[in-house]
């Protein structure tokens, strides 16, 4: 038994989220019933699951790198008709969808999968995956713009930051700046720069995680190994075990869980009276 939204990622409806909206809106029948719970389980050798009419089977799995290029939108369906992502694949993955996205005019490294849950964990920001951006501006860029990136600015309300970021060159006319992020809001990288006062000719996602993107050219994409696919899982794996170590760890009453009980010799706590000292 899986649950309900996982089967129509696993399927290749929707991401996760996707699918728990079209769930809420009544899209979604279990053997011919409205599966509006988000809680809900199915057997998908049993049950029946259709969405908009249409019986689902689980799909396999896919999972694609492309060199996104400036010029085209990181959806399924434009309302403007504008290229998307998918014109570049071929025409029996349409039903994949991107995990994350790059803004119009930005390009470089995305993945495409039907895998729902290999989608959140490269894109909730508490798996930890850093995305590394190469941004070229115009004019030079000083060293002092490097530290107030790592150090951070408050823009629009919220707190923009590199985690890493370094100069590759630098002259009169343009600069190029590397720059790691672990949290991946919108338009990030253009923002934090905007907010130091330089301006983004060309922005270029060069690698996730552990991958780069490598010689690939834009618009054209390849499938990962399952190497990679593992490599990419792998920070998510440590996290969870690290914390499975914390979590609903038990806590004596009474006592900080960080304050050493103090003992005698012979193992058993014992109260330790005041040191008398003479006065003056």
């Amino acid at each position: 038994m899986i649950r309900l939204q996982k089967f129509l990622a696993e399927a290749g409806v929707a991401s996760r989220r996707a699918g728990e909206r079209l769930m809420l809106e009544g899209r979604v029948l279990v053997n011919g019933k409205p599966a509006r719970a988000l809680g809900l389980r199915v057997d998908p050798a049993a049950d029946e699951v259709m969405v908009d009419g249409q019986v689902l089977r689980p799909r396999r799995k896919v999972y694609v790198a492309a060199h996104k290029p400036a010029g085209c939108v990181c959806t399924r369906d434009d309302p403007e008709k504008r290229p998307t992502i998918l014109d570049l694949l071929p025409r029996d993955w349409q039903h994949l969808f991107p995990v994350g996205r790059l803004d119009y005019a930005s390009e470089g490294l995305i993945f495409l999968t039907n895998d729902g849950e290999f989608c959140l964990r490269l894109t909730h920001p508490r798996f930890g995956v850093r995305k590394t951006y190469e941004a070229t501006v115009r004019g030079r860029a000083e060293p002092a713009v490097v530290e107030q990136a790592l150090r951070g600015v408050i823009e629009r309300g919220q707190r923009l930051k590199a985690e890493r970021a370094r100069i590759v060159s630098a002259n009169n006319t343009r600069s190029v700046i590397e720059l790691v992020l672990g949290e991946g809001k919108n338009r990030e990288v253009r923002r934090l720069l905007g907010a130091l006062g330089l301006e983004v000719e060309r922005l270029v996602r060069t690698r996730i995680g552990p991958i780069p993107l490598g010689e690939l050219p834009p618009g054209r994409w390849r499938t990962l190994t399952e190497t990679e696919i593992k490599s990419l899982l792998a920070n998510y794996e440590k996290r969870t075990a690290l914390e499975s170590r914390f979590v609903g760890s038990p806590r004596r009453s009474g006592r900080r869980a960080d304050r050493p009980r103090r003992r005698s010799s012979g193992g058993r706590a014992r109260h330790q009276p005041a040191r008398q000292t003479r006065p003056g």
